[in-house]
Formats: C-alpha cells, structure tokens, sequence
C-alpha cells in the first residue's frame, strides 16, 4: 500500500512516499481502508521537532495525520462491534502511526460508525478537532446552557466546530475571526462577530463564562478581562508560565485557567456524530488534497488561514 511518511525530524522535505505492507488486525483491532483524513497543526509541529516529547513513543518513519474514514476490511477475534463493510470515522492515538495512508490498523475503541449525514471526507475532518472542541467546552470549560462562550480563531478547525458545539450545548456564542471569515462565523450560528482586525477584541462585552482560545497568539491577561467572576479560559496548548498562572490563580480569584489535549474514545465520537446526523455540526472545508500531495496540504495548515478542515483523499472525486 502507499503511505506518507516522515524519516527523521524536519520539514515538509522530510516527507515522502513509502511502499508498505497492508497492516494486520490485532484480535482488538479493525482494518480500515481510508477514504479520507485530514490535516491537524499537531501533524507537522510533532513531525517538525517542536512537540518532540509527544512523538517521541512513536519513533520514525512516522506516518502523520490522525483523523481517518473509511471502510472496514477486516476485524480481529475479539471485536464485535463492527463488520467489514461498514463505514467508520476516528482518530487513532497520537503516538501511534496516523492515518495518511491506503489502510490502517487501529483499536476499535478509537472509531466509530459514519453518520449518514456526513460523506467520508466531511467525517474525516470531524475527529481530532471535534474532540478537542468537545473536551474544551463541556470537560475542561464546564459549559452549560444559557452561559455565554467565547471563541478565539472561530473560522479555524477546531473553532468553526466549538462554534456548533457551544449552540449544540444551549450556550450564547460570539466568535472571533478576521473580516472575510465574518460571514462564514455567522453561518456558524455565532450570536456575536468580533472582528480582530478592527481593533482590541478585549473592547467585547466581558461576562463569558468559558473563552476557549485555538489561536494562542495573544497572553492570557488579554483576555482575562472578558471572563466572568468564575469564569473558565481554556487553551489548547500550555505556554511557558501559563503552568504557573494557572496554578496561582485559584490563590486570588474564582476565574481559573486550564488546559486541553484530546483524549481519543468512541463516546465522543459518537456523540459528534449525532449533532451531524441531526443537522448541528456540520464540517467546512478548506480544501480537498490527493494523498501524493500530503505536504502541499500540510503547508496549507501551516498558513494558519485555512478556513475549517484541509482535507486528504486517498481517491479523486
């Protein structure tokens, strides 16, 4: 089969073609023939040397992206929740092989089944990003109907989706983007449109009970303000001294500071999967990439401008 991979750490030159054995099933195992996957920033920062302690288990060549749907193959003897021929979209675990590549092999605990709302490429980009969304808003920020929510980077993968998320959970959502993801942002569902190229965003109303940042170009004192006595600033990735600010926090105020990394696990996916199926999640679309041109698509992801998912299909049309 043909994969992409990276030999050691590097740029997108480091990656390339490798012909490959088709995987075999372990006994908890699915194969999966990939239609689809798509490209997370967590792909090309573990593979560039900039998490390197994350991708450290998973040793080279390595083979990046995480998200994947398709159909299965083949089962091992101890699953029972799926047969071949159905179709299945998840994410496999961040220090295992990812899925740019014709098959994969993975626990079936990390997939489930596709909703039919939902074709193999708009399930593909759902996973990673989905999850952490998830994760952010309900786990780490608490969020309940009726509480306002705001969200930083709002057109991007994982914001378009925590944009869906917080309405799928009952809250008022406002949403940060530039000027030419306003329209895109509304038709998200946002209650409010901040547009940060026309000035401070910290001029917002303040009172959100969750901020969920997926930008992180900005310090936490930033937004600070915007929070509400408790509320919950999540971020997705930890900054040097925000350990520290977040551990000290709770010494002098009720608003807290936490952090967010997916946990990959079907309850979640299926729960995605039903706010697909009844019409309150739905995946923009960036662009669509042939698996051959896997590093095109990676440095479309490294623009930081791609509006929604970047998309890798194993198949044209």
């Amino acid at each position: 089969m043909q994969t992409m991979q990276f030999k050691p750490y590097g740029g997108l030159a480091q990656l390339g073609p490798v012909a490959t054995p088709i995987p075999t099933p372990g006994s908890r195992q699915i194969l999966v023939e990939v239609a689809a996957s798509s490209v997370n920033p967590i792909d090309w920062k573990l593979r560039g040397g900039v998490l390197r302690w994350v991708v450290g288990l998973a040793g080279f060549p390595a083979t990046p992206c995480f998200d994947f749907a398709g159909a299965v193959k083949a089962i091992g003897a101890e699953v029972v929740d799926f047969k071949p021929g159905d179709r299945v979209f998840g994410m496999s675990p961040l220090k295992t092989q990812g899925a740019a590549a014709e098959y994969l092999a993975l626990d079936a605990a990390y997939a489930a089944p596709v909703p039919a709302a939902l074709d193999d490429r708009a399930a593909a980009g759902l996973p990673l990003a989905g999850m952490t969304a998830l994760q952010a808003l309900r786990d780490q920020g608490g969020l309940q109907a009726g509480q306002r929510a705001l969200i930083i980077g709002a057109a991007g993968g994982v914001g378009h989706y925590a944009m869906q998320i917080a309405k799928a959970l009952g809250a008022e959502v406002t949403g940060v983007c530039s000027t030419r993801n306003i329209e895109l942002v509304r038709s998200l569902g946002a209650d409010e449109v901040v547009d940060y190229t026309q000035g401070e965003p910290a001029a917002s109303k303040p009172g959100f009970d969750v901020i969920l940042d997926t930008v992180m170009n900005r310090p936490f004192g930033t937004w600070r303000p915007l929070l509400a006595e408790a509320g919950v600033y999540v971020s997705l990735l930890a900054k040097p001294g925000s350990w520290l600010q977040a551990r000290t926090l709770p010494l002098y105020s009720r608003q807290r500071l936490r952090f967010t990394a997916v946990q990959p696990n079907r309850a979640d996916l299926v729960y995605l999967a039903g706010l697909a199926q009844q019409g309150q999640l739905r995946t923009v679309i960036d662009s669509v990439y042939p698996l051959a041109e896997l590093a095109a698509a990676l440095g479309q992801s490294r623009t930081g401008r791609a509006r929604g998912k970047v998309i890798v299909a194993m198949k044209a049309g």
